[in-house]
């Protein structure tokens, strides 16, 4: 009789009771899972969309969009397509969410500060704004800016007068547009090399106090070179740029650039409350820092500010910067709350207004998830590249 069984080391391979088998029959059959459940609901999907008559191509994309868009950062119209108007969201989003961030960060820093001052008053007051601002829901906060702070300003006609020719009323911040004339070319190429001297020096003030212990005037010469070299470049080249000021015609201003209130309201908001949540991360953070080293650092003279700036903040971003990461997300996201409010982003022209007028809604809200995700991740990949900055190096 012929044994066709196999060999030993052969079934021991195959064996029920290996890990490294198990596990792989395990991927297998949940990725076969997942397929088939993909392909169940996207053949489902599509015959949906077909029997009720919504599109499933991006025809669209290339179609006349037929409606205003009042805050645009590109060229755009009412004759415009679909596609300019996915762009203008973008870019209204992208403004908002960067400037958002900048302020937020100010903002977060010096409450975060100043929860820890031993100034009472300034401490008590920091706390306050963390405890009231991030325990009232985030959109009652726009609403709260949009109608209750900003729309009731005056009506054009009655506009509060500032400083500079800038007007402010229910429509928004008026002021004067900056017009480049011949020369301003000459004041960028010095506002470039401005900002170049002083990284250079700034890179060179460090590496001599490495060498020496001995601190430059890194500021002093900053400051030098981000104002004095374009202010020379000013004067050597005359006037480069004029303004144009708003002008109040019938029942509304002509000329000047105009700043909406759904930007402010949703800007404000978003700062404000991201701001009370980074307050605590940074105070957390400097907390974290041992006090042995600020008495170290009082003990060789350093005052309190250079102590916090050149001392304890260093340290304390190793651990503020991944939570700030989360928080920079967070106002990412928020930002498509600008729709409750009327401001034009994404969610609002694209996610709203196109997928309206086309019924495209599967491609419409898969794009906006899909942006949502590109800049989410870029944001990400780019906190993270500033956190291996100052991430401890192991020996």
């Amino acid at each position: 009789m012929v044994d066709i069984s196999l060999p030993m080391h052969v079934r021991s391979t195959f064996s029920i009771y290996d890990k490294k088998l198990r596990g792989i029959v395990y991927q297998a059959a949940l990725a076969v899972s997942l397929a088939v459940v993909l392909a169940a609901v996207t053949t489902q999907t599509v015959s949906n969309m077909k029997r009720r008559g919504i599109p499933l191509s991006f025809d669209f994309w290339k179609q006349t969009a037929g409606f205003q868009i009042n805050q645009t950062l590109i060229p755009y119209d009412t004759l415009s397509t679909y596609g300019q108007a996915f762009w203008v969201g973008v870019a209204n989003t992208l403004l908002v969410s960067v400037v958002g961030i900048v302020l937020a960060t100010i903002i977060g820093f010096l409450i975060g500060i100043s929860r820890l001052s031993k100034n009472w008053i300034a401490a008590k007051v920091a706390t306050s704004y963390v405890e009231v601002i991030r325990n009232i829901p985030l959109l009652l906060q726009l609403l709260f800016w949009y109608n209750a702070v900003l729309k009731p300003l005056p009506a054009p006609k009655a506009s509060i007068s500032l400083p500079g020719g800038i007007y402010l009323n229910n429509r928004g911040i008026i002021m004067p547009t900056v017009e480049l004339q011949a020369g301003a070319g000459w004041v960028g190429v010095a506002i470039v090399a401005g900002v170049a001297v002083a990284i250079a020096f700034g890179a060179y003030a460090l590496t001599f106090q490495k060498r020496t212990g001995k601190q430059l005037p890194v500021l002093l010469v900053t400051i030098l070179a981000l104002v004095g070299l374009p202010l020379l470049a000013c004067v050597a080249v005359g006037s480069p740029w004029t303004f144009t000021y708003p002008e109040l015609r019938g029942f509304n201003f002509r000329g000047g650039q105009q700043i909406y209130p759904e930007f402010a309201a949703l800007l404000i908001g978003l700062s404000v409350y991201t701001a009370s949540f980074i307050a605590e991360i940074v105070r957390g953070g400097i907390q974290a820092v041992s006090k042995g080293q600020t008495e170290a650092a009082h003990a060789l003279g350093l005052p309190q500010g250079k102590t916090l700036r050149l001392i304890v903040i260093p340290q304390a971003l190793r651990i503020i910067i991944p939570p700030l990461t989360s928080q920079y997300l967070n106002l990412i996201k928020n930002s498509s709350l600008a729709v409750f409010i009327g401001y034009p982003d994404l969610v609002q022209v694209f996610a709203g207004s196109v997928l309206n007028q086309t019924g495209a809604a599967v491609q419409v809200m898969a794009i906006t998830l899909g942006v949502y995700l590109v800049i989410s991740l870029s944001t990400s990949a780019a906190m993270n590249g500033f956190n291996q900055r100052f991430a401890l190096v192991e020996r």
